[in-house]
């Protein structure tokens, strides 16, 4: 995990927040949190292969986050990291032509 300043924090919920709002089936990421278990490690477990969402619909509300919070742009790989590699929702499936 990486090393967050408290913007980035403030960001990396905000973010969390819109992809959940976005996915299928839509969720309060907030509740989400609240209700989850912790495991033996004392971290919050939530679901989040029961929640799809585009890719593209993903790319865009991190890009709008970044712009928002003003992630320098140094910093920027390493957000986008955190939150594909944290518990963000899953890709939808695309079909095959």
């Amino acid at each position: 995990m990486m090393y967050v300043t408290p913007n980035e924090e403030k960001a990396l919920r905000e973010c969390y927040r819109k992809l959940y709002k976005a996915s299928t089936p839509p969720a309060d990421f907030d509740e989400l949190l609240k209700n989850a278990t912790t495991n033996e490690n004392g971290k919050k477990v939530i679901d989040y292969n029961a929640y799809e969402i585009c890719e593209y619909e993903f790319s865009e509300i991190m890009s709008d986050v970044i712009k928002q919070y003003k992630i320098r742009s140094h910093r920027q790989d390493l957000f986008k990291n955190t939150i594909q590699l944290g518990c963000s929702p899953k890709f939808k499936k695309t079909e095959e032509k």
